[in-house]
């Protein structure tokens, strides 16, 4: 059985461009026969569980994995059991709500503030980088920060809510150079003792709150890499509380990462073991869920801006794991480097993508801000 599934597999990978212990940087070097069935019988979590496992290499795994996509593997392989119980589940239960909202904080963003402080540079900037006109990362980073102050016509004295603020580096950024007041919600206690830190002497207020129970009314809400944890079910409640705590003349701006096509579940290895419960929104299901709430007063897609971000993070991975190690074992390196090159790939094969997205009331005047 396991030369007949070599065989497939082999069919299949090179259909895709990708071979087995070829020359190519992107080819697959297998250590361990069973990486053939593993593949063809579970899929995408099984590409990643066998890489984390070292039953597998390759030189250039991002560059693999945008072959993979671009060549439609996932829909040629047989899909996992385990998957098909996952999409029950996402059917049956709300599982971005209640308690569940706080899971993604205490497996994800609370694993270790060193590690984070580490791969994402000095302002903790956990999201996409806007690179337009920037040659390093925290240059990238801080152009983003301003392309949203500037996007939502921040002024002094203005109190924002920050849905989803990560270690309050927004709120650092918008604090010192617009002199405003913010408010941030997380789901990470790690998250807010370090930027509580950050921000210490600053307008910052941090709350270890879900979106749901936010209340108050704000001159600008912004939320920055949240809403790929917000569940379709609960896109139109998100929605709903960035209007209610917006006041009527106020801007709200979206920030987060989208998918092509309208889904009901997420990655199965990222909810594995990375983001439990993700998924990323279509433009369908927002638009669904602002219905009657907002006007879209701009929609900008700059996806290929996180491929070069996602780099950038593995490069400073890469450069820290020696003094990391000692806190994580070999196969949190390699599932690390697998989540941050394999997302990348996504970005850089057109399958996920960056939007910014600025809203107003309706009934508004449209406003006049800077968009680019």
């Amino acid at each position: 059985m396991s030369a007949k599934y070599e065989a497939i597999m082999t069919s299949l990978l090179a259909s895709a461009g990708v071979g087995t212990d070829g020359k190519h940087p992107w080819d697959m070097q297998i250590h361990d026969q069973r990486t053939y069935g593993r593949l063809l019988c579970e899929g995408v979590l099984g590409l990643g569980e066998s890489y984390m496992d070292g039953w597998w290499d390759c030189d250039r795994l991002d560059e693999c994995i945008v072959k993979l996509i671009r060549g439609n593997l996932r829909e040629k392989v047989q899909t996992d059991w385990r998957l098909v119980v996952h999409v029950v589940k996402a059917k049956l239960f709300n599982l971005q709500a209640g308690r569940r909202a706080f899971e993604v904080g205490e497996k994800h963003y609370n694993i270790g503030n060193r590690l984070y402080a580490a791969m994402l540079g000095s302002g903790l900037n956990y999201s996409c980088g806007y690179w337009k006109d920037a040659c390093t990362l925290e240059a990238a980073q801080e152009a983003k920060l301003d392309l949203i102050c500037r996007k939502i016509g921040l002024e002094a004295g203005m109190n924002v809510l920050d849905l989803g603020c990560g270690y309050g580096g927004f709120m650092k950024f918008a604090a010192e150079n617009y002199g405003v007041e913010l408010t941030g919600v997380s789901v990470s206690t790690e998250q807010i003792a370090l930027g509580t830190e950050m921000c210490k002497g600053l307008p910052v207020t941090f709350e270890l709150a879900d979106y749901h129970d936010v209340s108050g009314q704000y001159d600008r809400v912004v939320s920055v890499g949240m809403v790929e944890h917000v569940g379709y079910k609960n896109y139109r409640a998100f929605f709903e509380t960035m209007h209610r705590c917006l006041k009527d003349d106020g801007i709200a701006l979206l920030h987060g990462i989208g998918s092509n096509n309208s889904v009901t579940i997420g990655n199965p290895w990222h909810h594995k073991y990375i983001f439990p419960n993700n998924m990323l929104p279509s433009i369908a299901q927002l638009g669904r869920a602002m219905d009657y709430l907002f006007v879209m007063e701009d929609w900008h897609n700059f996806g290929p801006d996180y491929d070069r971000t996602l780099m950038a993070w593995d490069h400073n991975f890469e450069e820290a794991w020696p003094g990391l190690k000692d806190d994580y074992d070999e196969r949190f390196y390699r599932m690390w480097k697998f989540y941050l090159l394999s997302c990348a790939a996504a970005f850089r094969s057109r399958g996920q993508q960056l939007w910014q997205i600025v809203m107003t009331k309706r009934g508004r005047p449209q406003p006049n801000c800077r968009l680019t």
